[in-house]
């Protein structure tokens, strides 16, 4: 079959279907199915890897630990601790793994501590490098202090520079 383009937005009231078709017998195989309630969660364009904003997985860290690769990946992190929290991220072999990282990829994690009683700190691990940017000024976008509250929310950006290697910022 051959390509079409388009010129404005393509609908349909069935979803979309990207497929592969074996050139040796001819067996279609669905790789991917988009429908009304779909949420896209790993578009790779030009090795950059956008992530869904709407996180329909997150994960709870309400004590201090490593957060798994698993984890991280969803994107969206809670704590509800009364106590201080350390969540202290995967190695960058660990987590570039988990996502199928490429030197480019981008990944947010947001850490949500609205519901806590005090605060989350974050830390990398080995192959995880804070960038410049990282400082310990309460309020600044390098701040890795999460506060508790109405105000405990923050957004990182986790940039990976080789498949098992990330820089780690603070980006709201």
């Amino acid at each position: 079959m051959a390509n079409t383009t388009f010129n404005g937005p393509v609908r349909s009231q069935n979803g979309f279907q990207s497929v592969t078709v074996s050139p040796t017998t001819g067996d279609v195989t669905i790789d991917a199915s988009f429908g009304a309630t779909t949420s896209v969660t790993n578009l790779t364009a030009t090795n950059l890897v956008f992530t869904d904003q709407n996180h329909p997985t997150t994960a709870a860290i309400n004590a201090t630990a490593t957060a798994t690769a698993a984890q991280v990946a969803t994107g969206y992190i809670t704590s509800t601790s009364a106590s201080p929290v350390t969540i202290t991220l995967p190695t960058g072999t660990l987590l570039g793994a988990q996502i199928g990282a490429t030197r480019g990829t981008v990944l947010e994690l947001y850490v949500d501590n609205t519901a806590g009683a005090s605060t989350v700190t974050m830390a990398v691990a080995t192959n995880g490098i804070l960038s410049s940017a990282a400082v310990d000024t309460a309020g600044s976008f390098g701040d890795l202090t999460i506060a508790a509250g109405a105000t405990g929310l923050a957004r990182f950006t986790i940039m990976f520079s080789s498949a098992t290697a990330y820089v780690f910022t603070r980006t709201a």
